[in-house]
């Protein structure tokens, strides 16, 4: 995971204290349900402890990557956003040209894509079709569904 993870510094605070939680609260619970597993004997035959175990091996691999993101994180300010092109946290404002639909889509790092919120990833198609891109700039994006035409019109936060 040596890429950079681009976030908001709301989001890093999120993902800090989600790490903290699942260190402090449920990893202990994890060894705990173990423990008590264990006790109820042959362990050839018991699917509680096999079942505890195997929650407890994803828990540490939500961890492991957790941290991991941490670690590779770079906190944006928007202040010192450029506007004047696409870039992560810019909100781009785009004519599908085979609809003639306007759609208003923001730029941000795959942990806050959302597209109900119109929300895309940098690293989605669409995203990085989009980066570095100008008002007027005409963009073609594939997609599973096919070919998108998209023209740029507008750039802001």
């Amino acid at each position: 995971m040596a890429e950079t993870n681009y976030v908001k510094k709301d989001t890093f605070e999120k993902m800090r204290e989600e790490l903290h939680l699942m260190k402090s609260v449920d990893r202990p619970a994890a060894s705990k349900a173990i423990g008590e597993a264990r006790e109820k004997g042959d362990l050839k035959e018991n699917a509680e402890y096999d079942a505890a175990k195997e929650a407890q091996g994803m828990l540490e691999a939500k961890i492991k990557y957790l941290e991991g993101v941490i670690a590779t994180a770079r906190i944006l300010d928007e202040t010192n956003i450029d506007t004047s092109k696409v870039s992560i946290l810019t909100k781009v404002s785009l004519l599908n040209m085979n609809t003639k639909k306007k759609v208003t889509y923001q730029i941000v790092s795959e942990k806050e894509a959302d597209l109900k919120l119109s929300k895309i990833s940098v690293t989605s198609p669409i995203g990085k079709s989009l980066l570095g891109k100008v008002i007027g700039d005409e963009v073609d994006v594939v997609v599973p569904a096919g070919m998108l035409k998209f023209k740029v019109e507008g750039i802001g936060l």
